[in-house]
Parts: C-alpha cells; structure tokens; sequence
C-alpha cells in the first residue's frame, strides 16, 4: 500500500516518529522470497534441518527482513526511487516457527519497526530516517538508516 501524498519536507523534525508498524512474516513468505531470490538454503524453510545445525527453528532470510522494512519506509515516502542509501548490520535472526493453525500464510513472526527522524537536509530535501527493528522482542537490524529524498 503507497502512500498517495509524499510527506512534506517542512512538516518534519528531527526525533519525529514517522512510522510505527507491525510486519507479518509466514513461512509462506519464506517460501515466495526463495523462489523470487534463489536462496533455497534449507535453514529457512527445513525445521528438522534448521534444528540439526543448531538454529532454534526456520529463520527468515536477511534480505527479506531488510526488504521488508524498506519496502514500509517506501511506502511512507510515496515512491521507491525516493530512497537514496540504506544500511544496516543483521544483528540476530527472525525465528519463524510453523503456524498453529495448519494454514502455512498465518504469519508466526512479526517484526516490530519504529522509523525516527535522525536528521533533515534541507538543502538537498534528504531526510534521514533511524529505525529500530525488534523480533520477539530482540533487535533483528541494528545501526539501521535509511535516507529518503523528499524534495
């Protein structure tokens, strides 16, 4: 869902919150990110592999953590292109045990995202954005900025 009405320039200010959001994650969404990136690694869709080699169930890809929080900052800009950089550092995993009800689509992971004005450059109508992503109450991404270019 796109915004429709970019957010203006002017009306933010440094330490604003501009997004405070739940994002689901499904096994399903497991499973589509694999077939869409190639990463078939069985750590992410295997439970009784997963458990072999240490992990506490099926983990979620990195870069679909990642995508999935750049594409809520996109959202909010009104346009992909608006997002200039974005970094971050994979600080832990996002568990995502198998769904209660049977239907693999129940999301069983959320992914708590809080995106903060860090700084606003308004002579290149660049906003910085901070965010903060926690899993079952952990810090999934760290040191996460994303600039967004509104002007």
């Amino acid at each position: 869902m796109t915004n429709t009405t970019r957010p203006a320039l002017a009306s933010l200010e440094a330490g604003q919150t501009v997004i405070d959001t739940m994002i689901p994650v499904s096994r399903a969404d497991l499973i589509a990110y694999a077939a869409a990136s190639g990463d078939h690694n069985h750590i992410h869709w295997n439970e009784r592999y997963a458990r072999e080699v240490g992990l506490p169930n099926v983990i979620a890809h990195g870069m679909l953590t990642m995508g999935s929080v750049i594409a809520r900052i996109t959202d909010w800009a009104g346009d992909p292109g608006a997002v200039v950089d974005a970094r971050t550092r994979f600080t832990s995993m996002v568990v995502v045990p198998d769904a209660d009800s049977g239907v693999p689509s129940t999301p069983t992971a959320e992914l708590a995202l809080t995106a903060t004005v860090g700084a606003i450059d308004a002579e290149t109508g660049v906003v910085r954005l901070d965010l903060t992503v926690h899993a079952a109450d952990e810090a999934v991404l760290g040191r996460t900025q994303v600039k967004v270019r509104l002007a």
